[in-house]
């Protein structure tokens, strides 16, 4: 017994106490629909949180392996035009040194003869030009010519 409290006893009919289980019923009806939705809105949180996540892993993702893309081919490219700009200065050292060989035998030539020569070359995008005047003594030969240079694109 609680102190300070009578205990009282009553009697209750048969209609007030189906109405009472009525009621009770109804309350703990309430309360089980109020958990259910909560614990529903509570796993609807959850879910919805977890899909923003894994869009947001799955955009990473796709941007990381964008990237990698775009890094692996911007090497392949630098590749490729180091390796074209090793062949045509390859090619042109070539071509310069075969153009000092000459230049040197007809320096040669020209002082052993007393004659002289005279000439230039150009070396454009895929022919070189080349001109050459050799005068020993009275004779004169004029010489012109355009060379392809065989360098791919």
């Amino acid at each position: 017994m609680i102190s300070g409290f009578r205990r009282v006893q009553v009697k209750i009919s048969i209609t007030q106490e189906k109405a009472v289980v009525i009621l009770q019923a109804w309350w703990r009806g309430t309360l089980v629909r109020r958990t259910l939705l909560h614990a529903a809105l509570s796993a609807w949180i959850i879910q919805r949180w977890w899909k923003q996540k894994l869009a947001t892993l799955l955009e990473e993702r796709r941007r990381a392996t964008l990237d990698s893309y775009a890094r692996s081919e911007w090497a392949a490219v630098r590749l490729q035009s180091w390796v074209r700009m090793w062949c045509v200065r390859l090619r042109y050292s070539r071509l310069l040194h075969a153009a000092r060989i000459i230049q040197v035998y007809w320096r040669w030539h020209s002082c052993r003869n007393r004659g002289f020569i005279q000439g230039h070359y150009d070396i454009k995008e895929s022919q070189m030009n080349l001109e050459l005047q050799i005068s020993l003594g009275s004779q004169a030969c004029r010489m012109q010519q355009c060379i392809p240079l065989p360098i791919k694109e």
